[in-house]
């Protein structure tokens, strides 16, 4: 039996507060929530943890999820540069690149199955690891929940990002205390 991992660094629990904000973050209402991995520095989700499988009995593979605006749109930008095709061609040619992302892609199998499984996505994580950087959305969510030194493509993502946004500065248009003076 592997050796448990130790909990997630900012995991906290999702409030009904949390949900009104993610629905407004994202435009939709988010479905199997576990928890906060990450929050802004304002309070607000920033990674949302879902379960493996959805209510409605969908199998799930983004556990670890990104929500935070300013961080999705970072993250857009950065994809839009062409940086997915250039980094999935150094990973093709740098092993030691490869080991360190595929004990991110591990990471993620276990942390997930931390909540559940479902059998569909089994061995699948996100992001296209372990093989390919296919979504910055994934492995940035995953660096920002985990912290420094999980996934090598989160954590360049994060710092190449942070001339416009970081966790520690926020950047949100609806922040808790917003919905608070509200109401809501």
């Amino acid at each position: 039996m592997p050796t448990p991992l130790e909990p997630l660094p900012f995991e906290t629990e999702a409030s009904e507060r949390d949900l009104t904000l993610m629905a407004q973050q994202l435009g939709r209402t988010m479905r199997g929530v576990h928890s906060i991995a990450r929050r802004c520095a304002c309070g607000a989700p920033a990674v949302v943890r879902t379960a493996p499988r959805l209510p409605d009995g969908s199998p799930f593979p983004t556990s670890l999820y990104l929500t935070l605006p300013s961080m999705v749109e970072a993250c857009s930008r950065l994809e839009a540069r062409g940086l997915l095709a250039e980094w999935t061609a150094e990973l093709e040619g740098n092993e030691e690149l490869q080991e360190s992302y595929a004990r991110a892609h591990e990471r993620y199998l276990e942390r997930r199955a931390e909540l559940g499984s479902a059998e569909e996505i089994e061995g699948v994580s996100a992001g296209g690891m372990p093989t390919r950087v296919k979504c910055l959305h994934a492995v940035v969510g995953q660096a920002l929940a985990e912290g420094p030194g999980v996934n090598p493509f989160g954590d360049r993502a994060l710092e190449m990002a942070a001339s416009d946004t970081t966790i520690e500065q926020c950047r949100c248009e609806v922040t808790p205390a917003m919905l608070e003076e509200e109401g809501a």
